[in-house]
């Protein structure tokens, strides 16, 4: 019995060994290539060894990346924000210039610098395989979940606004679900942080569904200025509709001078005539 314990535990180590130390080397020679490319494109703002970099003023260059999570790497660098062009209040999303390739090593490298969040997957964010009723559910539960925490800073139909010293809460129509996931997740810039433990990641695919009914129902109410709100319906009502009204009152003043002298031109002419 003995001999056949050692015969099968020594079995099994010899299947499953090779294989675990075949996706160890894999994931060292995932984090080797995200170093190199982090070294040369985001080690001047966050460190080499991603500790974060301070100005002579004491000001905040870049941040410390420990603990961030390969999930933040994936949104910041998979949206373009990062690597920055310039520093600003925000970083503005752009074309990315890292492959996924390149953007999985980077996100690796800086998942070996501490715990974070990971990249979700597919079935984590996607709303594909639901049903009619189900994505009617769903759209529900993540309308209610939206209009109570984002549409402060998003806008009640996702179209983004103004923030303070300079900051702005983007569009989030049109954006890829797992970006909008992986935002929730990690809480880029100003955007608060809700995690699997405030916000369960079915809850988070809701809210993406509820998103996409927003692109993909029309609006029922004319106009829609872009979704912007109150603004932007106040600065038409003024420029347009003030400035209609503005307008006829001199084109009804400018007719009446016009017809006023006509009329005293006519009477001076009668008496010169008598």
């Amino acid at each position: 019995m003995l001999l056949l314990g050692l015969l099968v535990t020594g079995g099994l180590y010899a299947t499953l060994a090779p294989a675990t130390a075949e996706e160890t080397s894999n994931q060292e020679d995932l984090v080797a290539e995200g170093r190199e490319l982090f070294l040369l494109g985001c080690s001047f703002c966050h460190g080499q060894n991603g500790e974060g970099v301070l100005t002579q003023e004491g000001a905040q260059l870049g941040p410390a990346l420990a603990g961030t999570g390969a999930a933040a790497v994936d949104f910041q660098v998979g949206t373009g924000r990062m690597p920055l062009v310039q520093t600003s209040a925000q970083a503005p999303s752009k074309p990315e210039i890292y492959s996924q390739d390149q953007i999985d090593a980077l996100a690796a490298f800086v998942a070996s610098l501490g715990p974070g969040p990971a990249i979700p997957e597919e079935s984590d964010y996607s709303t594909e395989g639901l049903s009619p009723e189900e994505r009617a559910e769903a759209e529900a539960r993540g309308g209610q979940i939206f209009l109570t925490n984002c549409t402060a800073c998003h806008n009640f139909a996702g179209s983004g606004g103004a923030m303070p010293r300079g900051g702005y809460a983007p569009t989030i129509r049109g954006v890829d679900p797992k970006y909008i996931y992986e935002a929730m997740l990690t809480g880029p810039q100003s955007m608060d942080n809700f995690s699997n433990g405030n916000i369960p990641p079915e809850s988070k695919r809701d809210v993406i569904a509820y998103i996409e009914s927003l692109e993909e129902k029309p609006g029922y109410g004319g106009f829609g200025l872009g979704g912007l709100g109150p603004v932007a319906e106040g600065l038409f009502a003024w420029v347009v509709g003030v400035g209609s009204l503005v307008g006829f009152a001199i084109w009804i003043a400018a007719h009446t001078t016009r017809t006023s002298r006509k009329k005293k031109s006519e009477l001076a002419a009668e008496g010169a005539d008598a």
